[in-house]
């Protein structure tokens, strides 16, 4: 399967990407990587990894749809299957995500449908809440909605930060995202109603991969 990544900042799950791509048996290849911010750092994982990487600047359009039009046409000639939203900081138009539904993903820092949104790790603190973690879900119209294909727990500890918090998520993020786009590179995922089915060791599963809490 083939992955167009949107990124604008660290890229740190690109890395991730990318280095579960490179293992002999893993299903799937990064072929375009597409930054909106010149100074994205994680451009340089791509490009050492010899992947062709394009600034498109959202500033230089003066619509959101002609920006998105040229990243869908960057996608379309590199013969992309998958898009993975990796830290890309804008929000896509209802016609992008209608274009590219049920093959666009994205990872969100918190177990959705609780925190959407920014500014998530200090929201989880501030409410108190025990448990936090990352979601993979395919994207839709509305802001972090799709349906979930896999989650990841982690504790959230009483003298965490923001910082140490995100950190611990970031941790499991770089698991969880590979392993959800192997689920559906090897054809493992459906969609029934909004909801993910996921076909595990030849058993149907009604529900998206969890991993519990880690220490």
């Amino acid at each position: 399967m083939k992955l167009g990544v949107l990124i604008s900042g660290r890229g740190s799950n690109l890395k991730a990407l990318i280095d579960a791509c490179a293992r002999d048996d893993y299903p799937a290849e990064v072929v375009s990587v597409v930054s909106n911010k010149p100074d994205a750092p994680g451009l340089a994982y791509a490009r050492n990894a010899d992947i062709p990487a394009k600034v498109i600047n959202h500033q230089d359009f003066a619509r959101r749809e002609t920006f998105e039009a040229a990243v869908d046409e960057t996608f379309a000639d590199a013969g992309v299957d998958l898009v993975c939203n990796a830290g890309f900081m804008r929000i896509l138009t209802d016609s992008f995500v209608d274009k590219w539904r049920d093959r666009l993903i994205n990872i969100h820092p918190s177990l959705l449908p609780a925190f959407k949104g920014l500014h998530v790790h200090e929201r989880v603190i501030e409410a108190g809440a025990r448990i936090s973690g990352c979601t993979v879900h395919f994207v839709r119209t509305e802001m972090d909605e799709g349906p979930i294909i896999a989650q990841a727990a982690v504790p959230v500890m009483a003298d965490d930060t923001p910082e140490t918090l995100s950190k611990r998520v970031l941790a499991v993020e770089h698991k969880v995202y590979p392993a959800a786009v192997r689920l559906i590179a090897e054809g493992k995922v459906r969609i029934s109603h909004e909801r993910v089915i996921l076909r595990i060791g030849g058993e149907t599963e009604s529900s998206a991969m969890f991993v519990p809490p880690l220490p």
